[in-house]
This record gives C-alpha cells, structure tokens and sequence, in this order.
C-alpha cells in the first residue's frame, strides 16, 4: 500500500468540512487523521465522526492531547486570522507544518499554478484568498509576456457562501490579496475589492482582473492567460473564462512613472463550485479549498517520495 500523510484539520465549518470530503475523495498521498473545532454540535464534527474520522471539540488543545496526534504529518487551518497566529505558534514549535487558509498570512503566499512547488518545504504557507487564487494567476500569466505596472481585483461572491470567518477577516482579505497580487502576481502595485452579493438566488463566484502593462503583443497576452486558465482548471475544473479577454491600449498617470502609455488587460472570471459538500455557487469556498488540496499533495508527495 502507498503511504500517506495523515492530516488533520483545525475549524469544522463550510471550508474545514469541505476539505475534509475533498482529502477523502481525491487525496493520492493525503488522508484524514482528525478533524478540529470548537462546538461540539457543529455539523462539520457529526459529519466528520458519521465518516469514522476522529475528533475534538477542544480545539487546538484538544489536538495536541489526542493519542492520533503522533501520527499527524500535516495541518490545515481554517479558522481566522487571529486564531491562527496563536495555532501557527503552537504548532511550529513542534515541527508540524500548516497550510494556513486565514488571511493571517505568516508563511510564504502560494497560488499553486504559480509558485506551488517554490514552497513546497516551506513550514507554513499561507493561501492567500479565494480572490487571490481566482485572480492572481491572470495577474501572473500577465507578467510573463510584459512588465504589469498596476493590477486590480474584483471578486464578488454569493453573501450566502460568506460565513462568519469570511465577514470577519474582510479587511485582512483586501491587504492580504493586494500585497499577493504584487508579490506572486507580479505586479508592481496591487489593489483588491471584495463583494458580497446578496441576490437570491445566488450567483457563481465572478472575478474581474484589470492590468495595466507595458505594451505588448496582445495575442501573446491572450494565450498566456489561456494556458494559465487550463492549468487551474485542472483542480478546480469549475474555473473559467466569461468571456474573451479584453485589450485597449491607453496613456495614464502613474505616481511612480508619470504618464505611460501602456496595455490595459481586463479578464472575466466564473468559479463554479465542485459540489462535494457546498452548493455549486460556492465556488469562493471551493476553489481556496481544491488550491490547499493541490498545496498539501505538492507538500506530501515530497514527503512520501522521501
């Protein structure tokens, strides 16, 4: 039999819960060891024991003192920001590596199309958000044809599939996401504006990438961004294009540079969700989820090939 690497997941709400059924359906190298929360009538624990996986209500402490924690290879944590700097703390200190799906962003950012393998050894690494894994491989495909001066996000998201963990972190969202932009985007100023659309019933995830860059060739522009949309797509196959990649050529000002005459880039996303636990129009949820998937394989094939 292959070996895997046991995880466990700390927060037992729509993203923990989902994972959970993703790692136990689709995880090659992954498998369930334990799953984490804090109400013990939370439906993520009742659904996670009904599947024979073990659990705890105590939170992190309650992890450190169950007997399945020697056997823990790695951590997901999907709680909030603030609880996992005390979570990361804790869990360093005993060499235990995390993937961290809060803004807290302490480790490294990873969108896994673009710099998944760069971090694979990395202790903790951070997700970024569901914005910046929909958007910041268009940025990224972007900056491989020509130089992005500035880039902006809009991701707008059905308010149905925002839990209490996303409301609360919406400013961490917006200065997480624009610094990832920049730092695994590749642009030189980023800027991220989040949505919460309240229409019933609810629409798909959209995201909405503008870029502006130096001049370039506006075909070759395109098929970057086209590429960058099938490798997505082939962990969160709900990815796509709305429509054709947009161009117009235009003079702005820019604090840094003055007026430049550059191209403007405008691309438009839909996330449908996969469905294995959320509803399809989840698919901010789905897509944070199926990118620490693909994260925690990149991290356990390492460890097994070891």
């Amino acid at each position: 039999m292959t070996q895997k690497v046991k995880v466990a997941i700390i927060g037992s709400g729509n993203i923990g819960t989902d994972l959970m059924i993703k790692v136990m359906r689709h995880g090659k190298h992954l498998e369930m060891g334990a799953m984490v929360g804090i109400d013990p009538a939370s439906e993520g624990l009742a659904r996670a024991t009904r599947l024979g996986v073990p659990t705890t209500a105590d939170g992190l402490e309650g992890l450190l003192s169950m007997p399945e924690f020697k056997d823990i290879g790695l951590v997901f944590d999907a709680t909030s920001a603030s609880a996992h700097q005390k979570h990361a703390s804790r869990l360093d200190a005993l060499g235990v590596p995390m993937i961290d799906l809060t803004p807290a962003a302490i480790g490294p950012y990873v969108v896994p199309v673009v710099n998944g393998d760069a971090h694979r050894d990395a202790k903790n690494v951070n997700m970024v958000t569901c914005g910046g894994q929909a958007t910041i491989p268009i940025v990224a495909a972007v900056s491989q044809v020509a130089h992005v001066y500035y880039a902006e996000i809009v991701a707008s998201i059905a308010s149905r599939s925002a839990g209490p963990g996303t409301r609360a972190n919406i400013d961490e969202f917006t200065e997480t996401t624009a610094r990832a932009i920049e730092v695994v985007g590749g642009a030189e100023r980023g800027k991220a504006i989040i949505i919460l659309n309240p229409a019933d019933p609810p629409l798909m995830m959209r995201d909405t990438v503008f870029t502006f860059s130096e001049l370039a060739d506006q075909t070759k522009v395109e098929e970057s961004i086209e590429a960058m949309v099938a490798k997505v797509q082939a962990y969160v196959p709900g990815y796509r294009l709305k429509q054709s990649v947009q161009f117009d050529e235009a003079e702005i000002a820019l604090p840094s540079h003055g007026r430049i005459r550059g191209l403007k880039t405008t691309v438009l996303l839909e996330v449908r969700g996969a469905a294995h636990y959320l509803p399809e129009y989840a698919g901010n949820l789905d897509i944070m989820t199926s990118a620490a998937l693909a994260c925690a394989e990149t991290h356990a094939s390492a460890v097994v090939a070891a």
